[in-house]
Parts: C-alpha cells; sequence; structure tokens
C-alpha cells in the first residue's frame, strides 16, 4: 500500500455479486480492484501475480472453498490479508477463518460503509469482525459453553478487574455483540471515541479481536 491505495482481489462465483462489491469498494477513490476471481484456486494465482493489500473471499465456491483458499493464501502470499465475505454465518466457519488466520469475516448483508472499512481496517494490520458475526459467535459459543468453569470466570474476572469503570462499560457492550456506532448511542459517546476505547481495551486484555473479548466479557460475568 505504498501509494495509499489499497488493492484488493474479490473471489465469488457469482458475477453479480463481484459487479456489487467492485461497485462499493470502488466508490472509495483509495481503494482500487486489481483482479476478480471466480472460484479459491484462481484467487490465489491472482493474488500471487497482482500481490493485494487485501482479499475478498466467499465461502462457498467452486475448485477451491474460500476457507481452503485462505489458508493456501497465508503461505503463499503472506503480506495479503484475506477477508471472508459470506452469507453463511455459522460458528464453526467464522472460528475457521479466524483460525487460519483470516483478517476478518463479514456476512454479505453488510452494509457498504462497513464493507469498505473493513478492507481499510484489513489493510492497515489490524483484524475486523463484523458485530452481527461477533454477535452470532458470542451467543453460539456461549449457549454451547454453558456457564464458565470457576477457574476461567476467575482468570477473566482478574483481566477484565485491570480495566478503568469505562472501559469496563465499553466491553460489556462488546460482551453483547454491539458495534462501536451502538455502543456508542449507548454510552453517550461518539463512535470514534468508542474506537479508540475497543483498542485500547484490546491491547489491555490481550486479545486479538473483537470476538475474543466479547467472550472475556462473558466469562468475566459482564
Amino acid at each position: 500500500m505504498a501509494s495509499g491505495v489499497v488493492r484488493v482481489v474479490i473471489a465469488d462465483d457469482e458475477p453479480l455479486i463481484r459487479a456489487g462489491i467492485r461497485m462499493i469498494l470502488t466508490s472509495d477513490p483509495g481503494i482500487e480492484v486489481v483482479a476478480e476471481a471466480a472460484d479459491g484456486r484462481a484467487a490465489v494465482e491472482l493474488a500471487r501475480a497482482h500481490a493485494p493489500d487485501v482479499v475478498l473471499l466467499d465461502i462457498q465456491m467452486p475448485v477451491m472453498d474460500g476457507l481452503t483458499a485462505l489458508g493456501e493464501l497465508r503461505r503463499a502470499v503472506p503480506a495479503a490479508r484475506a477477508l471472508v465475505l459470506t452469507t453463511f454465518g455459522e460458528k464453526e466457519n467464522v472460528l475457521r477463518a479466524l483460525s487460519e488466520g483470516g483478517a476478518g469475516f463479514l456476512l454479505k448483508d453488510t452494509a457498504p460503509a462497513e464493507l469498505i472499512g473493513a478492507v481499510r481496517a484489513a489493510a492497515a494490520g489490524d483484524a475486523y469482525l463484523s458485530p452481527a458475526a461477533t454477535r452470532h459467535v458470542v451467543d453460539q459459543l456461549a449457549s454451547g459453553a454453558g456457564v464458565a468453569g470457576g477457574g476461567r470466570a476467575g482468570e477473566a474476572r482478574r483481566r477484565v478487574a485491570e480495566l478503568g469503570e469505562r472501559e469496563r462499560g465499553v466491553l460489556a457492550l462488546l460482551g453483547e455483540g454491539l458495534s462501536n456506532a451502538e455502543a456508542g448511542r449507548r454510552l453517550h459517546m461518539s463512535e470514534a471515541t468508542v474506537k479508540t476505547y475497543v483498542s485500547r481495551i484490546l491491547a489491555k486484555l490481550g486479545c486479538e479481536n473483537r470476538v475474543q473479548a466479547a467472550l472475556l466479557a462473558r466469562d468475566a460475568g459482564l
């Protein structure tokens, strides 16, 4: 991203979806779509050829699915940041995307501004997880795991105790799966201020993304 322009490869097997994503992204003068792929294998090959900053990957694609392509991308083009964009929000897909080194996970009903923001965040080296996906995963994991065990809950409370009162308030809303904008409205703060708090909270807690922080909040009983 030496020129300041974020270079993107779009991978989706539906031409209309690719066209829509291209239209949204190129509405931002700081983003350039350098190539499009209809399957995961082509996405990896195009990423090798174009060295993009970000690759947007659908999950359900022929030849090679998006999650498999994500792993291939991390090995073939480690500098490229991969964002998974899909209609499928099952927790297993989100967790696998994160475990494979994905920079984020968005659902296809994501608002255009959020898609642009996610691409920019990924290019800047930040992990991005759609608030909708965060909420889904946290709810699913919480319902599957039940109440946190005493040791895990105690450790979570100890870590959370290191936060300031306002930071704990923001963390509690992350535990509900709220976006920065939603949390800002609840706390009567600007979205930018909430974003600053979230970055500080992640750093203090040693969490890599919002999902980890949200689960910690649940374990701590916030």
